[in-house]
């Protein structure tokens, strides 16, 4: 896994084996990123990355100038992994250790950006109570968008609040709007 733009461009990290986890591929990420360059100024956001893994996306925000990032993940040796590529980077990333659904329900805060990227065995109905609590629980700013990572064989249009969707190989990313 690497970096693929901003301050730590290139920067190679490698996870250990152990952890849980399927990273967005490079080519994915970059597309991502390049669609969120044209909406958003990454030093001025805020990023929740849930079921955050090995901290990749949290690490491309960082290195674009994001200094507020939180992480969730119910994985111990996850949350672990992230904090010390985090303090290697010396960039703040708040990790949370939670069940997300958990978190959606209870945290107050909102954001600019959220990021899923949870298994891709999860039902549409799992998928769609990602969006359902982001929306009923108003975790969004303004023009915020919550971008959910599944499999091409899943598909979220149905979704309440769905806007596009981005197919990169076997990832999907679709991006819901208020």
């Amino acid at each position: 896994m690497r970096i693929i733009s901003g301050k730590y461009k290139g920067k190679r990290l490698t996870a250990p084996k152990k952890l849980p986890v399927r990273p967005t591929t490079d080519m994915a990420k970059e597309a991502l990123f390049n669609i969120l360059r044209n909406q958003y100024n990454f030093s001025q956001i805020s990023v929740l990355d849930l079921f955050a893994g090995t901290g990749n996306i949290s690490y491309e925000f960082i290195s674009r100038g994001t200094e507020d990032v939180t992480a969730v993940d119910s994985h111990y040796a996850c949350l672990g992994y992230i904090k010390s590529v985090a303090k290697e980077l010396d960039s703040p990333i708040e990790t949370i250790k939670s069940d997300v659904y958990s978190y959606l329900e209870k945290v107050k805060r909102k954001v600019d950006i959220i990021f899923a990227d949870p298994p891709y065995d999860f039902t549409t109905d799992q998928f769609s109570k990602i969006a359902t609590l982001v929306f009923e629980n108003e975790l969004l700013n303004e023009h915020g968008v919550l971008i959910i990572e599944h499999s091409k064989h899943t598909s979220l249009e149905e979704s309440p609040y769905f806007s596009n969707s981005r197919k990169y190989g076997g990832s999907v990313f679709s991006f819901f709007e208020k």
